[in-house]
């Protein structure tokens, strides 16, 4: 490449240097060199000017542009991706914008560029995930008219603990109300929620998992913890066995949760309840959340007026319900004889009401459990799977056809 570079340098000198003892013509000159007039002129121009190194290439860059980024804003925009690693551009931009306002930031592209240029962004394959056909997401349209929560996987801590970390998440303001590790049980799980139903009030529904301790294959789903929630006045949405998509805002949270907690691990269990507490403060009150605009959950987050009872009403069943008890084993009295129910509503009760084939309908507040037949039997229903997605038509008539861009 040098060699090409000199031989062209070369035949520049040559071609003037032919054309100063005026044995040729500009036309001959150009033909034996294989250029045009207008090369031959320009190079011609530009030894006229006196420039000493007139035969050497000249850059097509700009000597100026007005619209380059100021150094200083680079830097900052460097500082935070520094500060907060697992920020893109987007974020960078509505952090620097909040705290900022006056200042005019560049697009989240250019600062995508300024971060490639300092080595803190790698290229990755982009992958797309598939929506379903003809339907669209349900929103929420305020904060607690639903939560979701669930178990982030567990993994052991460095001195061989099992960790297990119960997470709860607003669905409209996506405000991460707990991270607590709790063994999966409902005697671990119920205090957390007692606690948290105390500091926020109770929600319109709990949108859960469909196996323990929330969900179970029993009549109507339930367990004795979301039997519970039922009778605060709290519904069960239990979403459709191994699809987590289901529930898929509250698992893009947990992604973030492992990688900025659990990798690595922390040392025990209670050094890592400290990152979980420190991740949910800054996930809360310093991290832009796209999906509602890139302002942070807390921006959006209230509590609930629905302030959680001391001691929860016993259901009310219509006048043409018979109401039974539901004894320890689970069975209910019926027509001299007792029918299983359901061990999970152990002293609950529950409703029982005449249907015109002459069975009869049982029913535990607002959720219907299964049917005791005219023979005696009882032929418990599956509980109702909720989706995250429905079709445009239930969607119109469940959120009055709002979407998320009108917040």
């Amino acid at each position: 490449m040098p060699f090409v570079e000199s031989s062209r340098l070369e035949q520049r000198v040559s071609l003037l240097s032919d054309y100063d003892t005026g044995a040729f013509s500009v036309a001959a000159l150009c033909a034996r060199y294989g250029i045009d007039r207008s090369t031959f002129y320009l190079w011609l121009s530009r030894r006229s000017a006196g420039d000493p190194q007139w035969f050497a290439d000249r850059s097509h860059a700009p000597s100026s542009c007005p619209h380059r980024t100021a150094a200083e804003v680079e830097a900052r925009v460097i500082a935070v991706r520094k500060r907060f690693a697992y920020f893109g551009p987007k974020k960078i931009r509505a952090w620097l914008s909040r705290e900022d306002p006056d200042q005019h930031w560049p697009a989240a592209s250019t600062m995508g560029d300024m971060l490639k240029r300092a080595g803190l962004v790698s290229s990755r394959r982009v992958r797309r995930r598939v929506v379903e056909v003809g339907s669209r997401p349900i929103w929420p349209e305020a904060p607690n008219a639903e939560w979701a929560c669930d178990f982030k996987g567990w993994f052991r801590t460095r001195d061989g603990s099992r960790c297990d970390p119960l997470t709860v998440t607003d669905a409209y303001s996506r405000y991460l109300i707990e991270v607590r590790i709790a063994d999966q049980t409902i005697a671990a799980v119920r205090p957390v929620f007692e606690r948290i139903f105390k500091d926020h009030g109770l929600p319109g529904a709990i949108r859960c998992d469909n196996g323990p301790p929330f969900g179970s294959d029993g009549a109507g789903g339930l367990t004795r913890l979301s039997a519970w929630w039922l009778k605060l006045g709290v519904g069960v949405h239990l979403i459709r066995p191994a699809s987590p998509q289901d529930n898929g805002r509250h698992e893009r949270m947990h992604r973030d949760l492992k990688g900025q907690t659990s990798r690595p691990a922390a040392a025990t269990l209670r050094e890592q309840q400290v990152r979980f507490d420190r991740f949910r403060k800054h996930y809360n009150e310093e991290r832009p959340h796209e999906a509602i605009g890139q302002v942070v959950p807390a921006c959006l987050w209230e509590a609930s007026p629905r302030q959680m009872p001391d001691r929860p009403e016993e259901p009310w069943y219509d006048a043409d319900h018979e109401v039974r008890r539901v004894l320890q084993s689970g069975d209910i009295k019926w027509r001299r004889g007792r029918v299983f129910v359901s061990e999970s509503l152990a002293g609950e009760l529950v409703g029982v009401t005449e249907q015109e084939d002459g069975s009869h309908l049982v029913r535990f507040c607002d959720t219907d459990l299964g049917v005791i037949d005219r023979s005696g039997r009882f032929r418990r229903f599956a509980p109702h799977r909720y989706k995250l997605r429905e079709a445009p038509e239930a969607a119109n008539q469940n959120c009055g056809g709002s979407s998320r861009s009108k917040m």
